[in-house]
């Protein structure tokens, strides 16, 4: 046990603190020996202070800091001196004062790490990282993405709590509803042949807390999804969810444009405007090419799929007999663009689908140039220019197949030349609600209908009447927060009345035996005067990580997994014992 306490941290002193006996204790960051005098830089989570061990002050100490090496934990006992003019370090919070020390205890020793923790840049592999993730941790990076991770949800539910809401815990141990992602099944010993299911999301028991009259619920709640992972999804992780009753679309909209004009004042200091932008999902598929878009920069989508009937261009008149459809974007002022250029933006659409970028450069004339301009009159070029308001130095570039792979390769090319462009600002935010979503989407060749969203979704109460003969045309009370072309959440307005939500279950192809076993106790729940009710989720990880300029949420998760789903620090998931498969009555087939 140290002798020494604590009086101060490692980022609260400075000059007003001078002549001050102080013990200060942390992780050595740094040593440096000057003419026999050692320096050492001293952090913890709050900051980093220098202590200067002087042989002329304490002969047994100084020996004694001769030993320290990076990351050793100590204590060290001294008095807080101004350092001079000249040595003053304007960029810490303590660079005006320094620790002269009397006493040290070295509190534990550290081997050498595999990778240095003082450096300000991710100075190894994100491997390396996760797997010795206690030390990744200790980085002032991954400090600050923690600790203003931890703000954020502070605000939250002060925010919360001052509207009215009540924090309430929904369970972790709930039934299997394989509608969407894979549930992680949980075995239960006590009931042999059985699992509990990690949920996706707190859904139904939300809703059944609006039936139970409690009006404004929230929870910072963990959910998981066995699904296949990238840079924004986790097998585990946070959402903020909440639901509300007696209330419409506009009633949500508030509470959360609020409450991001909250977040963004107090911990960015950046002014939100409100209301946001309401794009209705039509709109957003064909000018932006998804219902997601980046909105910080134009760029938008044109259709010319009118103009390929008059051209004797194969590649658009097929795409448009066949169904599908032409689009374009103009590059303002990129005419420039070398053949290779044009050949790397086709390529990194390949993934998406595309078979080839069409171009044309608009010369100084105002003519079409390209070799495939000879398949189109002057009369449709002078068209084609006119829908994609080209202007001399111009860059038109056009994707013809069907219409899945034209918005989604066009929805990725507008980034990749807004990147190109430097047409994305730093601390540029831009937001938008998505709306009028399709209440459902049919699987290909004409198969089962699927729910955009989920089948609790409330169609618009005025295509009601097309449930039973054109349910493709039915609109969803549904909703989704866009950010800087990032899904940061959605939600709807939810089914409340019982035989909705059966009817909506038929389209569905869940038959009454099927919507018995996987939600009667919502249908239950929906007889005994469910109030009318809505709400939303948003992802917490994509949040923070969004609000920090973050592209990865794993740095913004303590504890993530890879996109195997594993643990590199923990080596998760691993095998058990025999002896406890046994005890849940499994076996595995190996």
């Amino acid at each position: 046990m140290s002798k020494l306490k604590r009086t101060h941290t490692c980022g609260e002193l400075g000059d007003a603190n001078a002549g001050t006996e102080v013990v200060l204790t942390g992780w050595v960051n740094s040593s440096r020996d000057h003419g026999g005098v050692t320096f050492i830089d001293l952090r913890d989570r709050f900051g980093i202070t220098q202590i200067v061990f002087n042989p002329d002050v304490g002969e047994e100490v100084h020996r004694k800091s001769r030993e320290l090496r990076s990351e050793f934990v100590i204590a060290a006992a001294g008095k807080v001196s101004l350092r001079s003019e000249e040595t003053i370090n304007p960029n810490m919070a303590t660079g005006k004062i320094e620790i002269t020390a009397n006493n040290l205890e070295i509190l534990n020793r550290s081997e050498t790490p595999p990778f240095e923790i003082s450096e300000c840049e991710n100075i190894t592999s994100l491997e390396i990282r996760l797997k010795h993730r206690y030390l990744d941790l200790r980085r002032y990076q991954m400090q600050r993405n923690i600790v203003f991770r931890h703000k954020v949800c502070q605000i939250m539910r002060n925010y919360f709590d001052e509207n009215r809401f009540i924090e309430i815990e929904t369970p972790y141990l709930t039934k299997s509803t394989p509608e969407g992602a894979r549930d992680y099944l949980v075995p239960s010993r006590v009931n042999l042949g059985k699992c509990y299911a990690l949920p996706q999301s707190p859904q139904l028991f939300k809703q059944l807390l609006m039936v139970s009259g409690y009006d404004r619920y929230f929870q910072i709640v963990r959910c998981f999804r066995d699904e296949d992972l990238r840079s924004q999804r986790q097998p585990e992780f946070t959402q903020l969810d909440l639901e509300m009753s007696f209330i419409d679309e506009e009633d949500i909209f508030e509470v959360i444009e609020n409450l991001m004009v909250k977040l963004f004042g107090d911990l960015l200091s950046v002014s939100v405007s409100t209301p946001f932008r309401r794009i209705p999902y039509s709109e957003a598929m064909d000018r932006y090419g998804c219902d997601k878009p980046d909105l910080r920069f134009d760029l938008e989508i044109k259709d010319v799929s009118d103009f390929a009937p008059k051209s004797d261009f194969k590649v658009f008149k097929g795409a448009v007999e066949s169904g599908g459809q032409v689009k374009g974007i103009n590059a303002k002022g990129c005419s420039k663009f070398s053949r290779k250029d044009i050949d790397d933006l086709t390529a990194a659409l390949a993934d998406f689908g595309a078979k080839g970028l069409a171009w044309f450069k608009v010369e100084e004339d105002g003519t079409l140039n390209s070799s495939i301009a000879k398949f189109f009159s002057k009369e449709v070029q002078d068209e084609i220019a006119a829908r994609l308001e080209a202007e001399p130095g111009d860059l038109l570039l056009f994707v013809a197949d069907t219409k899945d792979v034209v918005n989604a390769s066009l929805a990725q090319l507008r980034i990749n030349l807004a990147k190109i462009m430097g047409l994305i600002k730093a601390g540029d935010f831009k937001f938008a609600w998505i709306v009028d979503f399709p209440l459902f989407e049919q699987e290909s060749g004409g198969g089962r209908y699927n729910s955009l969203h989920h089948p609790f979704t409330s169609p618009c109460d005025a295509d009601l009447d097309k449930l039973e003969e054109k349910p493709l045309e039915a609109k969803a009370r549904a909703y989704d927060l866009v950010l800087n072309g990032v899904e940061m959440g959605g939600g709807s307005i939810r089914i409340h009345n019982q035989e909705i939500q059966k009817k909506v279950f038929n389209l569905l192809d869940i038959d009454e035996e099927n919507a018995k076993e996987k939600f009667g106790f919502l249908l239950d729940g929906l007889k005994y005067g469910a109030p009318p009710h809505g709400g939303i989720a948003l992802g917490l990880d994509r949040m923070v990580a969004l609000f920090l300029g973050l592209e990865d949420i794993r740095e913004v998760i303590p504890f993530p997994k890879t996109q195997r789903a594993t643990c590199m620090m923990t080596n998760a998931p691993s095998e058990v014992e025999a002896g406890q498969l046994k005890e849940l009555g499994l076996r595995l087939d190996e």
